[in-house]
């Protein structure tokens, strides 16, 4: 995700990022430098537990070995973010935050919960069993959503609907399972170190074979539960609080229930693991896989839906609407403009990608009534990142939207048109100039200029910047 675009700064910020009359602890390196703060002593403590409970031997291996199923996973989330792709950072807080914050929470709250239960019921076999059914999945899912709600809240703008909420819970769990891999892993590696078993037949290749070949995606398909939650509350109205409190704890208590009943699985006899597996994990992947994809699918059809209304308006051109809206026509922009620009075009290419996707799901919120009061300005400044990006971006588009699809027809004479939230360029884009100001929903607009501004030069190998059309 460290490709990902940086997003304009908020309303009142100055381009530093420092609030303009913000108390000190509103400042936000204030607040980066104490969450980083956090984040750092949490995974200086766990790494010290987990050391101690597996030693540095066991802690190695496990470490070696809980790793594998890492790349997967994010490579998995990272392409579900594709469609709009959220700041790295966000990513790198959600993992961060799993695999120390929640992971050092639930270390210390289970093993605080069953010490008192099995000193107080005098039974530590059913302390475990209560531990492992009911406390660890109430505090893990509870720890793990806590990363879910601090980007819902203080990252608003980046939380915009169901694949946001799934990416975001999907890798801060996988960062709790990594950290929890490498405990269960060094445990069995220091168990088959006392009993000198190796091999298939020890400790250490059981727990692999359960934890990282059967059951990667454990831990990511609880969470996700939860973010689910939360991305169907990211699409309600700003009225709809009830609503938005109900759903998160919804998916939450879901996340709660998939998990306790997956813990509870070895209490079920000899084949109840295999049992739940295959009567309740395995089908509920497969359906929340088909709902990712499909929401993913939903969002690219959303782009080509809303966007033509900027392309008759002159903001882009007629072709940009469609290859915008298929991710084959975006890599193939990306990879034209890396061929002729350079990196410096192909990184260009893909935040107009990404600007142009946020302002198709902006449209969309404002045409169901739910965007916010910062609505006009949001879209102000993505038309404005626009037209900044339109030299590099443009003839890479057209170029992937006469690859993938059939030839474009000509274009009708342009009229007005209503329903397209802000202003196009000053007289018309054909001096070249940026809007000057917004005007209310339903305005028309009259001035359109649907040509290119800039086109390849292949004999050059550059980007060629001619003069606007009439100048």
């Amino acid at each position: 995700m460290a490709s990902s675009p940086p997003y304009p700064a908020h309303p009142g910020e100055a381009s530093g990022g420092t609030l303009r009359h913000a108390h000190w602890w509103q400042r936000p390196w204030v607040r980066y430098g104490a969450l980083i703060t956090l984040l750092t002593l949490s995974g200086l403590v766990i790494l010290a537990l987990v050391r101690e409970q597996t030693g540095t031997e066991g802690f190695l291996v496990g470490l070696g070995l809980a790793v594998l199923p890492v790349p997967l996973l994010m490579a998995a989330f990272r392409w579900l973010d594709r469609v709009e792709p959220g700041p790295w950072q966000n990513l790198l807080f959600s993992f961060a935050w799993g695999a120390c914050a929640a992971a050092l929470i639930a270390i210390v709250a289970n093993s605080f919960a069953t010490q008192w239960i099995a000193t107080a019921t005098a039974d530590p076999a059913g302390a475990d069993t209560l531990g492992a059914t009911v406390i660890a999945p109430v505090v893990e899912e509870s720890a793990k959503a806590a990363a879910v709600l601090l980007v819902f809240l203080f990252r608003r703008r980046d939380f915009t609907g169901i694949l946001d909420g799934v990416v975001i819970a999907g890798v801060t769990a996988t960062g709790f399972a990594f950290t929890e891999n490498i405990l269960y892993l060094g445990t069995a590696f220091g168990t088959d170190q006392l009993t000198g078993d190796s091999g298939i037949a020890s400790v250490t290749a059981a727990t692999f074979f359960v934890r990282i070949v059967m059951s990667p995606f454990a831990h990511p398909l609880f969470t996700v539960l939860t973010g689910i939650g939360f991305g169907i509350a990211a699409l309600s109205r700003d009225g709809q609080r009830l609503r938005r409190v109900l759903l998160p704890l919804g998916g939450l208590l879901l996340a709660m229930g998939m998990h306790a009943l997956w813990n509870g699985s070895s209490t079920l006899g000899q084949y109840g693991f295999f049992a739940v597996y295959a009567a309740f994990m395995v089908p509920t992947f497969g359906v929340l896989t088909w709902l990712v994809v499909w929401t993913r699918q939903r969002e690219l059809r959303t782009v080509r839906t809303e966007l033509p209304a900027y392309a008759v308006a002159g903001w882009l051109t007629p072709a940009e609407p469609f290859a915008l809206g298929s991710m084959r026509a975006r890599r193939i922009a990306r990879q034209y403009a890396r061929r002729y620009g350079g990196r410096a075009a192909a990184r260009a290419v893909a935040q107009y990608e990404a600007y142009a996707t946020s302002l198709a799901f902006l449209r969309h919120r404002g045409r169901l009534g739910r965007a916010g009061t910062d609505f006009v300005t949001r879209e102000r400044e993505l038309l404005l990142e626009l037209w900044h990006r339109r030299g590099a971006a443009r003839p890479a588009l057209d170029h992937a939207a006469r690859v993938t699809s059939p030839p474009v027809p000509a274009a009708a004479a342009p009229r007005p048109v209503y329903g397209v939230y802000g202003q196009p360029p000053h007289g018309s884009p054909r001096h070249g100039h940026p809007p000057h100001g917004p005007l209310p929903y339903g305005h028309p607009y009259a001035a359109y200029d649907p040509h290119p501004q800039a086109h390849p030069n292949p004999h050059t190998n550059r980007y060629s910047n001619p003069r606007p059309h009439g100048s």
